[in-house]
């Protein structure tokens, strides 16, 4: 999703979800003593209004769209968020997915992980304020929810581990990471890992009002021509009973997946838990039941997550691919990525919400349609045919008051004139 992506870029517990979990299909899920709180929910809004997610993702990564650049000071930190905040609002949009942990790093204190470099430069300097409480404070304030956006296992976006600080986690667990494509990451085929990277973000879920916990397209890295993501010896330790080691690395990711989600709910009922991957699950050359398309990136095969098992397993609350190319593109349409996800939702009670590409729009390289600005909107009115399909969300933010092309105010005048409650699961 973000700008190094190379592909463009009630949880099932209350289904099915819950039955596999009593089932024992997962032996090693365990929440804990954790409590159970629930909060009521606020969201501002009439109930004559329509329902349907319009939302808008603020990344904190790199800087992307908040705060601008590191180093302000926390009131400009907190007017520069105020009017991300804002801006979704005037555009009668109703959701914002705040990125709260880019890089195994907090923009709250935390007890698991230092402060956000983001902020003031420095990872682990305080930034005098908090961040995510503030956001949730003042989306709901405005009527809007607040999903937590968290990646679980992005530890640098460069492979200088000498920049984490000394009381860094994965400093005091170097054998917890591997360097892989100029980057640093936790190892997800460690079961301590999985368990520390859960706790970073329960953390934030038992201390915020937050509406929903959120992931991205990162689980296990994209590929990187020519080099392998070195865990051969993870696998001999962790990986017998397996066929081959995709299918331990899936089935770890899978373990993140159904651990979290339940270890959510048992914390807080009425959280959500929602994911936005890469839109291609698998190639239907690679698989029949596959989209038609012929990406070279697959979740399944490339990400090692087996996302559509998630939607008909019910482990999350909805699901948001990134649909981030436009009608008529050859290796990955539009109009066929929409109706595929919309047969893989029916009837699983996960809802369908469609990532949409903003940042495309007049952007140089991109194909002639990101130069028409109803390209978007066309998007919407396609989405009206597909039932599951409850609704889309933006990448990103720092568009909508760039309005680039216009086409953020072609949207609203065609679809958003008037405000909508986004949905609940």
């Amino acid at each position: 999703m973000e700008a190094e992506n190379p592909g463009n870029r009630t949880y099932g517990l209350g289904r099915r979800g819950l039955i596999a979990a009593a089932a024992g299909l997962v032996a090693s899920v365990a929440a804990g003593g954790e409590a159970v709180a629930a909060a009521p929910r606020r969201d501002g809004h009439g109930g004559d209004l329509p329902v349907q997610m319009r939302g808008s993702w603020v990344a904190t990564v790199a800087n992307i769209d908040w705060p601008v650049k590191k180093g302000l000071t926390a009131a400009e930190q907190k007017a520069g968020l105020i009017a991300r905040l804002d801006e979704a609002k005037a555009r009668n949009l109703n959701t914002v997915i705040f990125q709260a942990r880019p890089t195994a790093d907090a923009m709250w204190p935390s007890k698991y992980e230092p402060w956000s470099e983001w902020l003031s430069g420095v990872q682990g300097q305080d930034p005098g304020w908090d961040p995510l409480g503030f956001a949730v404070r003042e989306a709901h304030r405005r009527g809007l929810e607040l999903h937590a956006w968290f990646n679980p296992y992005r530890v640098r976006n460069d492979a200088d581990a000498s920049k984490l600080i000394p009381s860094h986690p994965a400093k005091l667990h170097p054998e917890w990471i591997v360097p892989y494509g100029g980057k640093i990451y936790y190892n997800p085929g460690i079961p301590e890992v999985r368990r520390f990277v859960q706790d970073c973000m329960l953390d934030a879920v038992r201390k915020y009002d937050i509406d929903a916990v959120h992931f991205d397209d990162y689980f296990y890295p994209y590929p990187v021509a020519g080099q392998e993501f070195a865990d051969d010896e993870t696998y001999a330790q962790y990986g017998a009973g397996f066929p081959d080691k995709a299918s331990w690395r899936r089935n770890n990711i899978d373990l993140l997946i159904l651990e979290l989600g339940r270890r959510i709910k048992k914390i807080k009922p009425r959280v959500q838990f929602g994911v936005s991957p890469f839109a291609v699950w698998r190639n239907k050359a690679t698989d029949p039941i596959g989209s038609d398309t012929t990406a070279g990136a697959q979740t399944y095969d490339s990400l090692f997550a087996d996302t559509r098992k998630w939607v008909k397993e019910g482990w999350l609350d909805y699901i948001a691919p990134q649909v981030y190319w436009n009608i008529g593109f050859a290796a990955a349409d539009y109009a066929k990525l929409v109706p595929w996800w919309n047969d893989v939702c029916a009837g699983t009670g996960v809802n369908l919400y469609i990532g949409e590409a903003l940042y495309k729009v007049g952007t140089a390289g991109q194909p002639p349609a990101w130069f028409d600005p109803a390209e978007l909107s066309r998007h919407l009115t396609f989405c009206k045919d597909y039932p599951e399909v409850k609704g889309n969300i933006y990448f990103s933010a720092k568009q909508l008051p760039l309005d680039p092309l216009g086409a953020v105010s072609r949207l609203v005048a065609d679809h958003y004139q008037q405000p909508a409650r986004p949905p609940r699961c």
